[in-house]
Formats: structure tokens, C-alpha cells, sequence
């Protein structure tokens, strides 16, 4: 972080400060203080920053940024909100760079399209990206203040659970770009409805200047119809004919994906280190927004080539035999579809599928879980374990839509017991829920019995 001194970050959240001297590090947690760094006092359901102010200061803090008087003197600097306050700081410090920023956001593959367009950029730029999920109204302030000198460019995804939020944070980073992957129904239990939902994302564009580009996919119903004021679109997609980017003649192995991107100086083949259709998407978004910084498509399709999975999306290890598709980031109807579309394509002897709850879907849940189940059956899927309680419609809908060997399971250990038993050489095995699910304890103790490197 390049260094502010304390009164120009007093200014920069409303307030004052006497306060003398510099800071180059922004805290929000009193346990990771470093030396003359701005601590920021947040206060949520279940916790209050304030309480830990003074250990801030005594831990090495140079000043604190509260909601209150907590008596540390010319040390605080005070507010009406730490969480506005954060976000205005950020915003601040956002905009002493001059390079340009690309906002990513949607409701399935954000985080996968982000990765992708890094990828693409960082082949040119040096380039800033948050990381794993610092996605919200802490965590992208935090990664804007992570930009540094030699910084010539960033990719900000951007998250959110209810409206406003997407609305503050998109006010921070400022966007010169942004891509918006998909409407599914991920948060639709808060949002209410795909239209609420459109709504919240559209919300990136309240921090874009108006003749900022706006990347959509083509082939989503609700962003085909969506209301973008004065802002250049560029839309990417398969089906789609009118799409400035699109992929055609596509062809997978259990290993790659091939298609040839059509555009206004293509087609250009393109080969992803991945299978998926979903991810053709992700690869489209990120070549057109390479292009709106100068980066030749060719160029992009090679940083693509070279690209590999990050965490737990769709990673793809092979041990005795057997096929592991870890996808234990997170879990919505949309990305289950996904999920099984590449399972049911791969080669394999048989073809299993351990799935779990999806959270934060309300009154939709059964509908969804059902969709699960069914998704399943259409991909042929020989053998579908289930796990938690919102999972027991999908395992109804698999049944009846003609899985014949459906398992459900209330116990994680029972399940990996049951399932290493099962598995032999040539099955392929997919893990997929919400993160809060912990899948990946099932896969860490499958590997154990079977006595595989995890």
C-alpha cells in the first residue's frame, strides 16, 4: 500500500484528525495489527470492532477509525459508519491509480471468469485480483488497498447477498469494464425473484463512467433484455448468433475443451486445459475483456491454454483409476446443471454423483433440489449419493426421474465409508454443494480409506 498520512484518510471518510505521521496498511482485525497501520472498527451481528480498539492501539495500531467515543483521544478518528467508511477509503485510495479496472460479478462462475480474465490480463499487465473469495463490502477494500505502483491493472469480482450491496462496493473499484456472467437464483431467498436479481447486478454500473463497456452473456434469457443506459455492450455467448464473441464447433475430451471463437477478426481456435460448456463462457468473457485493453484474442486464447483451476472448482485429480471432480466452492441449480453436464460426458465406467444442500434459496429450494435430481437422470448418472436434509428432494427427483441406485445420507462418515467401498477403477466421481456443506471433509476421508494422496 503506498503510504497516506492519517488526515488525508480522515478527509477522505468525512471526518478530522490532528493527528501527524503515515500509515501503509489497513486492518480490520485486531489480531492482524501491524506497526502504525489504520485499524477500522466494524460492527456486525456478532461482533463489535470497538471492543478491540485499544488493543489495536496497544498492539501497534497508529490511529482507529470508530462509531464512538472509546477514549483513545487524538488516536481516533470518528464516524457515522466503519463500514461506509472503510468502503469511501478504499475508494479514495482507488482512485490515486490511474490503470484500468475490470468489475466481474453474476450469479454462477464469477469467481471462475475472474480467475480466466487475470489470466488474460496479467499476460500483459501487471495485474491485481482478490483473492479466493474477498468478494464483498470488506473484502474488495481490502484488495484495493493491496494495489501498489507497479499495479497497471485489476479484476475485481464482486459479490453480494441483497441489494445496495453491489451498489457500494462497484462505487469503490470504480470499474472501467465489467462483466456480467449470468442471472441464475443464487440469494433469490433475499432478492426474491430473477428480475431482483438482474437488478442487483446491474448495480455495478452506478461506479462506471457512462461510455464504460458492459460484457454480457449473450445466451442468458434475463441479461439478453437488460436495460444498460448509455453504456457500449458487448455481448459473448454459443447460441446467440449476434454475439461479438462466440464459440463454434465445439469439441471435448475428458481433458480439454476446443471450439473456435467468431469474431471480428476470427475465428480463432481456442483450446482450454478444462471440459465444460460453462467454461466457454468464462473463456469468452475474459478474451473480450482482454480486448478492451488491448490484448489480441490470439494472445488471450494462449493465456487461457495455460491456465489451470484454482481451490476446489472443478478440480480434476486421478488416483487409482478413478476420476475425482473436487467442486466443493459452492453449489446453486445452475452450477449443479453444470457440474453434471461434465460428468455425464466424461468417459467413464460408471458415473457417481455425491451432492449436497444448497443454502440461500428459499421458498425456490424444493424446486431446485428437484431440478438437482433430474439433472442428474438426463446426464446419466449411474449412482447418486445424497447428503443433508434439503437433499432428500433431490434424491426423490432422481429416483423418479429414473437413477436407479440413489443413496442418501445424514452422515458424513457413513457416506465416505459407503462410497469407498463402492468405487472402483474407471469410475468417475463428482463432489458438488454449498461451501457451508464442508464436502471436502467426504473427499479427505475417501482418500484416507482408500489409502490415496489428497
Amino acid at each position: 500500500m503506498i503510504p497516506l498520512s492519517y488526515r488525508e484518510a480522515a478527509r477522505a471518510v468525512g471526518s478530522e484528525t490532528p493527528l501527524e505521521g503515515h500509515f501503509a496498511a489497513v486492518s480490520t482485525d485486531s489480531r492482524k495489527i501491524e506497526k502504525d497501520c489504520l485499524f477500522i472498527a466494524l460492527s456486525g451481528d456478532k461482533f463489535d470492532g470497538h471492543s478491540f480498539a485499544c488493543a489495536a492501539i496497544e498492539k501497534g495500531a497508529g490511529a482507529v477509525v470508530v462509531e464512538r467515543d472509546c477514549g483513545l483521544g487524538d488516536r481516533q478518528i470518528l464516524v457515522k459508519n466503519t463500514g461506509a467508511a472503510l468502503l469511501d477509503l478504499a475508494g479514495y485510495y482507488r482512485s490515486l491509480f490511474n490503470i484500468p479496472v475490470i468489475g466481474i460479478t453474476g450469479s454462477v462462475g464469477k469467481t471462475t471468469t475472474k480467475e480466466m480474465t487475470y489470466a488474460v490480463i496479467n499476460s500483459k499487465y501487471n495485474t491485481l485480483r482478490n483473492e479466493g473469495n474477498l468478494n464483498n463490502e470488506i473484502g474488495v477494500p481490502l484488495t484495493l488497498f493491496r494495489l501498489e505502483k507497479e499495479h497497471e491493472a485489476a479484476v475485481i469480482e464482486m459479490g453480494m447477498n441483497h441489494f445496495g450491496e453491489i451498489s457500494r462496493i462497484t462505487k469503490a473499484v470504480k470499474p472501467d469494464a465489467a462483466i456480467i456472467s449470468n442471472i441464475g437464483v443464487s440469494h433469490i431467498e433475499n432478492l426474491g425473484s430473477r428480475e431482483g436479481i438482474l437488478k442487483a447486478k446491474l448495480e455495478i454500473l452506478e461506479g462506471m463512467k457512462s461510455d464504460a463497456p458492459i460484457i454480457l452473456n449473450g445466451d442468458d434469457d434475463m441479461l439478453c433484455k437488460a436495460e444498460t443506459g448509455s453504456h457500449p455492450v458487448i455481448r459473448y455467448g454459443i447460441q446467440n448468433p449476434s454475439c461479438a464473441y462466440r464459440a463454434l464447433n465445439i469439441t471435448s475430451t475428458d481433458d480439454e475443451t476446443d471450439f473456435a471463437v467468431g469474431f471480428d477478426g476470427g475465428p480463432l481456435r481456442v483450446c482450454l486445459p478444462f471440459r465444460g460448456r460453462h467454461n466457454i463462457y468464462n473463456a469468452l468473457a475474459a478474451m473480450a475483456a482482454g480486448r478492451c485493453f488491448g490484448i489480441e484474442v490470439s494472445d488471450a486464447a494462449q493465456a487461457l491454454k495455460n491456465y489451470s483451476t484454482t481451490g476446489m472448482r472443478q478440480k480434476i485429480v486421478r488416483r487409482n483409476g478413478i476420476t475425482f471432480i473436487e467442486d466443493c466452492y459452492n453449489a446453486s441449480p445452475d452450477s449443479q446443471k453444470a457440474a453434471m453436464e461434465v460428468l455425464g460426458s466424461m468417459k467413464a465406467g460408471r458415473r457417481i454423483a455425491v451432492v449436497g444442500d444448497m443454502l440461500e434459496l428459499g421458498s425456490y429450494s424444493e424446486t431446485a433440489h428437484r431440478l438437482v435430481g433430474r439433472y442428474a437422470a438426463e446426464n446419466g448418472i449411474d449412482i447418486v449419493y445424497t447428503y443433508g436434509e434439503l437433499s432428500e428432494d433431490t434424491a426423490a427427483s432422481a429416483s423418479e426421474n429414473g437413477v436407479k441406485d440413489v443413496r442418501r445420507f445424514t452422515d458424513k462418515l457413513e457416506l465416505a465409508v459407503d462410497l469407498a467401498r463402492e468405487l472402483c477403477e474407471g469410475d468417475s466421481v463428482l463432489f458438488k454443494a454449498s461451501r457451508l456443506m464442508k464436502f471436502e471433509e467426504i473427499i479427505y476421508k475417501v482418500f484416507d480409506i482408500l489409502g490415496l494422496d489428497d
